[in-house]
C-alpha cells in the first residue's frame, strides 16, 4: 500500500487531476446522452450533453496546451466549435423570454 502511494504522489500532478477532471466531464455528457435515451427508450441528445461536451472540451484544450501536444489541441480545438455551434442553434431556436 505504501508504494502505491509513494507512487501517485510522485505522478498525480496538478495537471494530471485537470487532465482527470476534464476526461470525467466529458465522459458525463454521454452518461447523460444515455440515461436520456433510456427513459424514452429512444436515441435522443439532450440540451445538457453540449455544456458538458463544452466544458470537458475546455478543460481538456487547457490540459492539451500545457502537454504541447498538437494533436490533442487540434482535435479539442475542432470539438470546441463544433459544441459552441449547437449552443448557438439551440439558443437561437428557444423561444425568447422577452417575447
Amino acid at each position: 500500500m505504501h508504494a502505491l502511494a509513494a507512487w501517485l504522489e510522485s505522478h498525480v500532478t496538478l495537471w494530471t487531476a485537470i487532465g482527470l477532471f476534464g476526461q470525467t466531464m466529458f465522459m458525463m455528457r454521454f452518461v447523460i446522452q444515455w440515461i436520456a435515451s433510456e427513459r424514452v427508450k429512444q436515441s435522443i441528445v439532450p440540451e445538457v450533453f453540449w455544456y458538458f461536451s463544452l466544458a470537458g472540451g475546455c478543460i481538456l484544450l487547457t490540459y492539451a496546451i500545457h502537454q504541447q501536444d498538437l494533436v490533442f489541441i487540434l482535435g479539442q480545438g475542432l470539438g470546441l466549435v463544433i459544441y459552441l455551434r449547437n449552443i448557438y442553434f439551440i439558443r437561437k431556436r428557444a423561444p425568447s423570454a422577452n417575447a
